[in-house]
């Protein structure tokens, strides 16, 4: 059992390992390349969506692929996303990613990788995407601490 889990994280850190080449050589941990994306008002460079292309040919693959099965690849069970709703939560984690991504060129993946290469900018950015990770779970149980006192 043991030597399963040893294995299990290997291939998470092999996989890890790769995804993060891959947001490398693709660009996506340079700022001013993701921002140059997004400046469709300005120099544009259209580069990123060949990327974004690649990786949602690769997601289909990989989700055609998953719900063919009833188990991972490591053994674990599967699971799929279920949920198709577009509620507020979805909207407003939208439109926080958005700006986010638009006002520091970072988004987490990217940011984490970053922060691996000892970029000053992506530290600054972990540290506030980790505060406001802890401020919504804070704000997340608020109502709920609420409700059992009523």
């Amino acid at each position: 059992m043991k030597n399963a889990f040893h294995h299990h994280r290997l291939a998470e850190f092999g996989v890890g390992l790769l995804f993060g080449l891959g947001l490398i050589l693709a660009g996506m941990t340079d700022p001013s390349k993701v921002l140059g994306f997004l400046d469709l008002a300005g120099l544009w460079d259209p580069s990123l969506a060949f990327v974004m292309g690649g990786a949602i040919l690769v997601s289909l693959g990989a989700f055609t692929l998953a719900k063919k099965r009833t188990t991972s690849f490591l053994g674990g069970a599967m699971q799929l996303p279920t949920s198709r709703d577009i509620d507020k939560r979805l909207v407003t984690g939208s439109l926080l990613f958005g700006a986010g991504w638009g006002l520091a060129g970072f988004c987490p993946g990217p940011a984490l990788v970053s922060v691996g290469t000892g970029n000053p900018k992506a530290v600054v950015f972990v540290l506030a995407m980790l505060a406001g990770m802890a401020l919504f779970e804070v704000l997340e149980r608020r109502p709920a601490k609420l409700a059992l006192k009523g």
